[in-house]
């Protein structure tokens, strides 16, 4: 491939950095793929490596990244500027678990590449249009003026499945009652009506929601003042535990992720309680948006856990009978990408989530539109 010509997309997680190089045009096409154990700055130097095994530096025309966060001004990818890094900073308090090392990253690659512009591609920029009974959380309007207030998160991944189903589905299932279950070390649910999200599960950090592999989800506030006081813990402290130490990790004692947990239930009582937390929380959730959404037409499965434990799946499906879930056990358990029978009221997918793809979309538009624009003035 000559010069200049490729994207680098770089997923930075709680855990972890995903990685891929994409061709720099659009439609994108995927050239190869990465995961990284490291994060923050530490994961550059093997991020470096891993690209110098694949193609040169001098062929990356552009780096797109997956940021969780853009408070109340950022619904669009962004060009980085100094002024766009500056507020990314102001936003560190709204997302201290993931911000400070998604902006390490970005500074280490302005460090070794001045000249390549990088993008920022937001999670939260799928649901601005959710209405303001959703949107507005339950305290003073002071606070909303702060942008304290629903965000909702997985946005890339929901942004692909929207348009996944409709190409699988066609118009009628992507403009019906759906519901997204992006089920995975982090997890979330949207419900979307004619292609737009009306309500999801996260809300001002993703930290909130459903049970998830070490975070609590939904509390009553007066349990996180209650352990803060007892224990003497600070903020940080409480929102570290809350993020890491909760969830399914909590409730077992012993891990946070599922498939080790699906293995140690047959014998262990506190990870069969984890798992049926996990469920419970889950068809709560899908229950809950289908009272929303006046019924419910489309259910999708992705994320690590919603594209690959079946278990999960049928347990899931098997709570949710009564809004005419019929699960397909033999399409189910081997992954097919619809596992309802035939004749089943709802329509049951698993559609494998490409965030990567979304984020070399969104950053070659914004590049665009940025060169568009200069070249307007």
């Amino acid at each position: 491939m000559s010069p200049a010509q490729v994207l680098l997309v770089v997923n930075a997680g709680s855990s972890s950095v995903k990685c891929a190089l994409f061709s720099y045009a659009a439609p994108a096409v995927a050239l190869h793929r990465g995961l990284l154990v490291q994060t923050g700055a530490d994961c550059v130097p093997a991020l470096l490596a891993w690209i110098d095994a694949r193609t040169e530096w001098s062929a990356i025309a552009a780096v797109g990244h997956r940021i969780v966060h853009g408070g109340p001004h950022y619904s669009e990818p962004q060009r980085i500027s100094p002024q766009v890094r500056d507020e990314l900073m102001r936003l560190v308090p709204f997302a201290p678990n993931h911000l400070p090392q998604e902006i390490a990253i970005i500074d280490a690659l302005f460090d070794h590449a001045p000249d390549t512009p990088q993008a920022a591609c937001f999670d939260t920029a799928f649901h601005p249009q959710m209405p303001e009974v959703a949107r507005r959380l339950p305290i003073p309007a002071s606070y909303d003026r702060q942008g304290v207030r629903r965000y909702g998160f997985h946005g890339l991944s929901y942004t692909f499945l929207v348009e996944e189903l409709a190409r699988l589905g066609g118009s009628d299932a992507a403009q019906g009652r759906v519901v997204l279950a992006h089920l995975g070390n982090g997890s979330s649910l949207a419900a979307i009506r004619a292609g737009v999200s009306v309500d999801t599960t996260m809300a001002f950090t993703p930290i909130g929601g459903v049970v998830m592999s070490t975070r609590s989800g939904d509390l009553d506030p007066g349990v996180v003042t209650y352990i803060g006081r007892s224990e003497g813990l600070s903020p940080d402290q409480l929102e570290e535990m809350l993020s890491m130490r909760a969830g399914l990790l909590g409730l077992s004692g012993t891990t946070g992720d599922m498939q080790q947990l699906l293995v140690q239930e047959r014998e262990d009582a506190l990870a069969r309680l984890a798992v049926n937390a996990y469920v419970y929380s889950v068809v709560k959730a899908i229950g809950g948006f289908a009272a929303i959404l006046g019924g419910l037409d489309t259910l999708v499965f992705s994320g690590g856990i919603g594209e690959h434990a079946a278990v999960v799946r049928a347990r899931i499906c098997e709570a949710l009978r009564f809004l005419g879930v019929s699960l397909d056990s033999t399409a189910n358990d081997s992954h097919a990408a619809v596992i309802s029978q035939d004749g089943s009221r709802v329509t049951v997918r698993v559609i494998p989530t490409n965030e990567e793809l979304m984020i070399a979309r969104a950053t070659y538009r914004a590049l665009a539109t940025d060169q568009q624009h200069a070249g307007d003035r």
